[in-house]
Formats: structure tokens, C-alpha cells, sequence
């Protein structure tokens, strides 16, 4: 395992590539108080998918399906973070993190429908976050990031308005688990994608392809967060409790009427449909009569905007790239393709534009919510090469970071409530539909030999976040 060594000549800035970098940042533009960390999904890291109890979740199935995932991969074994978190934890301590922000597998706690609190997975989660808060880690913990249990989805999933319920089960069984030790909950992971991808274009799990369920799962997601609120409030009421969305600046890619209703119609389904219920008790009225008959009668229920629209703490908001958007190319037609604008592009192809990220935080704290925002997600894949030395230098990711957390200055002194930050990932992990092909780590994964090596990135990263708190010479 590497770790990062302590250094003595202060911050060295990064040595930028040909990015586009609005400006190098400095340490001192962040506060005291400012959260520093990083964040891993349950099942990207923890493997472990069949032991101690573990059921199948909807990834799990998924995964087996031929050709779902790229090159076949699946979480089986992931990072083996759920054997080697003692490991990982030093790892982290060795980078000089504030914060860990990490999800519960959901059928690791309830392996059976209407099975009681599995004790043998609760007392991982015991484990881990003792040895986090040992480390002098804070826990910062998400309930749902995508791994819905098998037996949920054979009973309807999140089309079906039960779920929303078990999620709240769910959030009273782990906030009265950990809330003892535990002070931050976020309910939710970008509940676009567990919507839209899940039930819609089927390109993450369930798989499922049906419109109208994606609509209904997207509202039933919501009011589960709102139920989890509350059921959060009782079982750990000293906790900070928030979600986390995705959000992204939609813009028209070319001048026309078409292209600018495009940008309207995007940016209300993928923004401002979550957006607008959580902090307003609505859904924006462009995007129901968009959505029309996909939007059933009986779907929306007296009492749930007001539940969905409980107050929270803070906001979590994960950001990766601009959305350009152009009208279709097919006369007649509504549709629509997403644009480049000849920026530098990562290895998945998303376009590399920190600017973006100041005008969604900033548009946040203008026309939404005061609260303080964490950026809870941010991160860059690269195709990595590890030198014959063993080392893993990344001026791409190093570079990504770098503009980024430039970005979050930038809205800070616009007035944005930017409170911390979680460079997504720790660990180069198993991303979704892209299997281990893309790598979005700071910490190099040898997914053969589980060897972990902390990339010249996460160096970078140490030193900044040990300079931003003034301890630059603390290992």
C-alpha cells in the first residue's frame, strides 16, 4: 500500500496540460472548516456480494445479464473493500482526509423482504465507521446509491409506491444503527439516473425500457427521500440529513427555436424536476405537460409534495460535464443529440468544463436554497499506465481536480454556500455499465492483485487539502 509522505516545501502547484482551466486555485481560497474528502458506492467497492447473508440486488442481476456490462465485468469481488476497509481507511488517513463518503448495501442489511436487520452486515458498517472515526475520518453515509435488493424489484421496484416506504425502513434501521456516531445522512444518490437509466433508456440497472415507469419511479424515489427525512429525524435527531443530485448546465448547442426548446425540455426533466419538489413542493408545470400521459393521474398523492419537501440540511450535488444540446437532424421530428464543443474530452468521452460546475452551484444558491452545498461527487476518467517503478502519474486528473476545485472558489465568491468537497473516487472501482474499463480513481486499483497505489493526482490532492487546513507538514 502507498501512502503519501509528508512534504517540507510547501504546495507545489500542478504543472497544467492543455485543459480547460479557468484558474489555478490556492489553498487559502477555502475556509478552516472546509469538508475534505472522497466518496465510493457500495457496490463499486465492497464485493463481498455473497457472504455474510448478502442477497442479490438489482446490480447483481444485471451484471449476469450478457452484454449489459462492458466486458462481462461485474461487483463480485469490486475492490474487496468489504475485506480490506481496515487498509483502505489508512489509506485514506495517509492522504490526510477530512471525510469518507460511502453507501450501504441495502441487501446486505436486509437480505430477506420483511426480514428483520441482519446483524452480520449491520456489524460491518459497525466496523467501518469505528475505525473511520479512529482514523479521525468523519462518516458521511448515503442509504441509497443504486443497489435496490432483488426481491424489491421482483415486487414492482420504484415504479411501485411501496418502495418508497422500505426506503424509509430502511433509514430508521440504519440512522438508529449508527446516528450515535454518525452526523451526516444523505438519503439518495442521483435519483435521475436510478429513474431515467433504470427504467427508461435500461442502460443501468433493472434494465427495464418503459417510460412511464421511469416517470413513476422518479416520483416515488423522491417521496422516498422525504419519508427517509423524516425517519432520520427520529432514529439519529443530532444527524445532518441532505441528498445528493446530479446536476448539470443544459445549453443549446445552435440558435434555433428547436434547439432552445430542446435545452428547456432537458434541463426540466434532468434539474428541475428534482430540484423544483424538494425546495419548492412542486414539479415544474413545462415539464408535466411535457411529460402528458407518462405522467399518470393518480401517480402524484395529496401529502407527498409536502413530504418530499421536508427541510433539510445541506445539499449534496455531484457534477462531471456540461450538456449541449442540438435539435434533431430528422425534419418532423422532437428529438434531439447531445453536442462537443471541441473542449478536452476523458476517456469516456464527457467534455472537460469546470465552468460548468461554478454556474450549477451557483444557480443552486440563486434561485433554490441558502443551504450550505457539498459537492459530493466530482471525478475524471483517464486511461492510467502504471510505470515500471510501480508509480501512476495522471496530469489529466491532476489537472481535472485542480480547475475543479478552482470552480468551487469561484462560486464561493459569488456567493455560493460551497462547504466541502469529495473527489469521486477513492478507488479506481467498478463503474456501472463501463465495468473496471474506466478508472476514476486517486488510488490505482490492480483489480488481479487488489495492490493500491496512490496516484500522483491523489498526492496533489494530499498536499492541497493538508495546506487548505494548515497542517501542510503533518503526514
Amino acid at each position: 500500500m502507498t501512502t503519501v509522505e509528508p512534504r517540507t516545501s510547501g504546495l507545489e502547484q500542478p504543472q497544467l496540460p492543455n485543459l480547460l482551466v479557468d484558474a489555478v486555485v490556492r489553498p487559502d481560497e477555502f475556509p478552516a472548516d472546509f469538508v475534505w474528502g472522497t466518496a465510493t458506492a457500495a457496490y463499486q467497492v465492497e464485493g463481498a456480494v455473497a457472504e455474510d447473508g448478502r442477497t442479490p440486488s438489482i446490480w447483481d442481476t444485471f451484471a449476469a445479464e450478457p452484454g449489459r456490462i462492458r466486458d462481462g465485468d461485474n461487483g463480485e469481488v469490486a475492490c474487496d473493500h468489504f475485506h480490506r476497509y481496515v487498509d483502505d481507511v489508512a489509506l485514506m488517513r495517509g492522504l490526510g482526509l477530512g471525510a469518507y463518503r460511502f453507501s450501504i448495501s441495502w441487501p446486505r442489511l436486509f437480505p430477506h423482504a420483511g426480514g428483520a436487520l441482519d446483524p452480520r452486515g449491520a456489524g460491518f458498517y459497525d466496523r467501518l465507521v469505528d475505525e473511520l472515526l479512529a482514523a479521525g475520518i468523519t462518516p458521511w453515509v448515503t442509504l441509497y446509491h443504486w443497489d435496490l435488493p432483488q426481491y424489491l424489484e421482483d415486487a414492482g421496484g420504484w415504479p411501485a409506491r411501496d418502495t418508497a416506504g422500505r426506503l424509509a425502513d430502511l433509514a430508521e434501521a440504519v440512522g438508529g444503527l449508527l446516528g450515535d456516531r454518525v452526523g451526516h445522512f444523505i438519503t439518495l444518490n442521483e435519483p435521475w439516473c436510478s429513474a431515467f437509466l433504470g427504467y427508461g433508456s435500461g442502460i443501468h440497472a433493472p434494465g427495464r425500457t418503459h417510460h412511464e415507469a421511469a416517470v413513476a419511479a422518479s416520483h416515488h424515489l423522491l417521496l422516498g427521500h422525504g419519508l427517509a427525512v423524516e425517519a432520520l429525524r427520529s432514529s439519529a435527531p443530532d444527524a445532518q440529513v441532505g441528498t445528493t443530485l446530479n446536476l448539470y448546465p443544459v445549453q443549446p448547442g445552435d440558435d434555433s427555436a428547436a434547439a432552445a426548446d430542446l435545452t428547456r425540455r432537458i434541463d426540466g426533466l434532468h434539474n428541475r424536476w428534482f430540484l423544483d419538489p424538494i425546495f419548492r413542493g412542486e414539479y415544474p408545470e413545462d415539464v408535466r405537460a411535457d411529460l402528458g400521459p407518462l405522467l399518470r393521474a393518480d401517480l402524484v398523492r395529496e401529502g407527498d409534495l409536502a413530504t418530499i419537501s421536508a427541510p433539510l440540511d445541506f445539499l449534496g450535488v455531484n457534477y462531471y460535464t456540461r450538456h449541449i444540446v442540438r435539435s434533431s437532424p430528422y425534419p418532423g421530428t422532437n428529438l434531439g443529440e447531445f453536442g462537443h464543443r471541441g473542449l478536452p474530452r476523458a476517456a469516456n468521452g464527457w467534455e472537460v468544463d469546470p465552468s460548468g460546475l461554478t454556474e450549477v452551484l451557483v444557480r443552486v444558491a440563486r434561485d433554490y436554497t441558502p443551504l450550505p452545498l457539498h459537492v459530493t461527487e466530482n471525478g475524471s476518467a483517464w486511461f492510467d499506465e502504471v510505470a515500471a517503478d510501480g508509480s501512476v502519474t495522471d496530469p489529466d486528473r491532476l489537472a481535472f481536480l485542480a480547475s475543479h476545485l478552482a470552480a468551487c472558489a469561484r462560486a464561493r465568491e459569488a456567493g455560493a454556500d460551497v462547504a466541502g468537497y469529495f473527489a469521486w473516487s477513492l478507488l479506481d472501482n467498478f463503474e456501472w455499465a463501463e465495468g473496471f474499463a474506466m478508472r476514476f480513481g486517486l488510488v490505482h486499483v490492480d483489480f488481479a492483485t487488489q495492490r493500491r497505489t496512490v496516484k500522483a493526482s491523489g498526492e496533489w490532492y494530499a498536499r492541497f487539502v493538508r495546506a487548505a487546513r494548515g497542517d501542510i507538514l503533518t503526514p
